[in-house]
């Protein structure tokens, strides 16, 4: 298997921040049904919902098992960008 990556997936979708928490666990399930077909070649870590954009954030092996991922659930990855480093308030400690 190869190495996971880290990936913020930006997705355009009219009216996410207005769903109910019903139709928000839909894309849920939408979402874990893709991860199980790909064998777990995709984690999900989370989403943050803003305005008519999700942005979430994946562990994957490449960007086109991102993509794969996207097309199976039905959710569309309007922008994916690797994350290579993460920096917070400890990082100031080193």
């Amino acid at each position: 298997m190869s190495q996971q990556k880290r990936y913020l997936i930006e997705r355009d979708i009219p009216g996410i921040g207005g769903m109910s928490v019903v139709e928000l666990c839909g894309a849920a399930r939408a979402s874990n049904g893709a991860i199980e077909q790909l064998g777990g070649a995709v984690q999900w870590q989370h989403s943050y919902v803003a305005g008519d954009k999700s942005f979430c954030i994946y562990l994957a092996g490449s960007e086109d098992a991102v993509r794969k991922h996207a097309e199976l659930s039905g959710i569309p990855a309007t922008r994916i960008t690797e994350v290579p480093l993460i920096i917070d308030p400890l990082t100031a400690n080193n």
